[in-house]
């Protein structure tokens, strides 16, 4: 059974590092969550270390820039792991000494992700690969805007990179859509889609060996926090690591008043399982 957690710091000794999710976690998009942001720092200063673990579609400097702009200190982790990051490395592997011809999909702010690698950007009907890193608007489309560029990309059999696993995200107090949303509708009509990120194992092996070296050592007891239950819980437990649920995110409006028996409910689909859960993390 999953437990309701008043307090973090009653159960973070038990833990030897932190794998803790930024957007529903340590932001909404809009606003930092500063005790959050204080419970890492205390955890970092008497347990061990927290690496961010997100799946936005950036590298890591555009991802501290928002951390700056919305007031979320940069002292309370020890590193990042994006999607974003793992997608760029795997755009500069396919190019390999060459120009890739790619469409992208996403806003100019996820520029970012392939900013610097022998890459075209071009329509349709001349690429060769699918970056997708969101919605071109995703304050006002929706996955069903889409539907005729993907149906294009299908017929073409054009494979499709994920740069952000996630369906939805929090952005101030609303839900907007992101890449997965895409990827799972391209899926749909039988395309190929390589998703970066949560809940997927190689990113999770990227995070664990950062956390070794940031530590000297190799965590025993990581713990995995995070508000998106497809991601962040799933993608821990079948890593076999343990899983803070916090409610107040992603699936807040699905939720409503934090319950034992409602976190029972929502969490009794196989294959996601939470150690406990709290509203917001608070130290």
């Amino acid at each position: 059974m999953t437990f309701l957690l008043p307090r973090f710091r009653e159960l973070a000794p038990a833990y030897d590092a932190l794998i803790c999710d930024v957007w529903g976690v340590l932001h909404n998009g809009r606003a930092a969550h500063l005790e959050a942001a204080d419970a890492l720092r205390r955890f970092r200063q008497n347990h061990g270390p927290v690496v961010l673990l997100t799946n936005a579609p950036r590298p890591v400097a555009d991802l501290e820039a928002i951390f700056t702009r919305i007031g979320m200190p940069l002292d309370c982790y020890d590193g990042i792991v994006t999607s974003g990051a793992a997608a760029r490395e795997a755009l500069a592997a396919r190019a390999a000494g060459r120009t890739l011809r790619m469409l992208h999909i996403g806003p100019a702010r996820d520029f970012g992700v392939f900013a610097g690698l022998p890459v075209d950007s071009v329509d349709v009907e001349a690429a060769e690969i699918v970056l997708n890193t969101g919605l071109y608007d995703d304050e006002k489309e929706t996955p069903q805007d889409y539907a005729r560029i993907l149906a294009r990309m299908k017929a073409r059999n054009l494979t499709m990179l994920c740069a952000n696993p996630d369906i939805v995200v929090e952005r101030g107090d609303r839900l907007v859509w992101c890449a997965g949303a895409l990827a799972r509708e391209y899926e749909k009509l039988g395309g190929e889609a390589i998703y970066y990120g949560k809940p997927h194992r190689p990113i999770y092996d990227t995070v664990l060996a950062l956390a070794e070296t940031l530590a000297g050592r190799k965590p025993v007891r990581p713990l995995a926090i995070g508000d998106g239950a497809d991601t962040d819980i799933r993608g821990a437990n079948a890593m076999g690591i343990d899983a803070l649920f916090i409610a107040q995110g992603v699936h807040a409006a699905q939720l409503g008043e934090l319950t034992a028996d409602g976190i029972a409910q929502f969490l009794a689909t196989p294959g996601i399982h939470a150690k406990a859960a709290m509203k917001t993390l608070v130290w």
